[in-house]
């Protein structure tokens, strides 16, 4: 993926947002007025120029009369493909110059001639010409040593400041959410519909326990899938989900160790693979210890991760194949 180019994870979203806002049929601007993100803000979302946060998918969600969770899916998963390419380095290019060396710092070495002083990069093919023109205008009016040492040191303090003038450009705060003052549409309510025992067997989305929850572990199989334990402080429950599988790839969750009920979820059309699959929940205690399980659909070993409420919050948990 070249450098600034969206993720497929990122343009999947992108075009989810841009149909839901042809739903909505309000230009940007009236998209910037009915929420609280400014139109340059939106343009940049819905173009793979950015990620939105979590609160601009489900306002333009809730304008266009969908559910957000597909949309939210799919903001997960292109920010856990950012983390991943963040965490890969490019190569850094060859600039003539040590790794640690600012060439705004760079001084002609003592004790040299301006001749030896002003030392060029290699020309290319395309200024070959350029270059032997100089040279025989050189050999008719030759130009003073120390005229060419200030032509150099001018040349350098130019690209001192078009590189000052990059670095500025390129780390300017983001622009802020634009403040309306025109009222939004009231969000239905948000909190839990059941908790702890009533929560048993249900889903995690339909019963608004996944809103806002905890990530207690997660794991990255050997296929490239993900999975994920997510707890409900509210709710007191657990389940599992699972991204970037296969058909017929399962995931499944056991709470209270062997003797556990367990709880799974499989990969079984194209649009789940797509985005994520999750079990239903198990009520979980503090002391219970939970764990999720991979299972590939084609050959291939089971992977589990396990953890423990306290020890999630140290994030000392770690990742077992069985």
């Amino acid at each position: 993926m070249t450098p600034g180019a969206p993720s497929p994870s990122g343009a999947r979203l992108a075009a989810v947002l841009q149909e839901l806002k042809q739903r909505t049929g309000l230009s940007l601007a009236q998209l910037a007025t009915a929420t609280t993100f400014s139109k340059s803000s939106w343009e940049r979302y819905l173009n793979s120029k950015g990620l939105p946060p979590r609160s601009a998918v489900e306002e333009l969600c809730r304008l266009a009369g969908e559910s957000a969770d597909h949309a939210l899916a799919l903001l997960d998963i292109a920010r856990t493909d950012r983390k991943e390419a963040g965490t890969r380095k490019p190569d850094r290019p060859d600039t003539g110059t040590p790794p640690d060396t600012d060439p705004c710092d760079a001084t002609p070495e003592p004790g040299l001639t301006g001749e030896l002083r002003n030392r060029t990069p290699t020309p290319s093919p395309d200024g070959e010409a350029d270059q032997a023109d100089r040279a025989r205008a050189d050999a008719v009016h030759p130009v003073p040593a120390g005229h060419r040492y200030a032509t150099v040191l001018t040349a350098l303090a130019s690209a001192c400041a078009v590189i000052l003038g990059t670095l500025v450009l390129t780390h300017l705060p983001p622009s802020r959410p634009k403040e309306t003052s025109v009222a939004a549409t009231p969000s239905p309510a948000t909190g839990p519909r059941c908790r702890h025992t009533a929560c048993r067997n249900k889903d995690p989305i339909t019963t608004n326990c996944a809103a806002g929850p905890l990530t207690l572990a997660e794991h990255e199989t050997t296929t490239g899938a993900w999975i994920q334990i997510r707890y409900s402080p509210e709710c007191g429950t657990s389940w599992a989900r699972m991204w970037g599988a296969a058909l017929g790839d399962r995931v499944e969750i056991r709470v209270g160790g062997r003797d556990g009920a367990v709880r799974s979820a499989r990969v079984t059309s194209r649009g789940e693979a797509d985005t994520y699959v999750h079990t239903l929940m198990s009520v979980m205690s503090p002391s219970a210890s939970v764990q999720a399980c991979f299972s590939p659909a084609k050959d291939g070993r089971t992977e589990c991760v396990e953890t423990h409420l306290d020890q999630a919050a140290s994030s000392a948990w770690t990742p077992s194949t069985k």
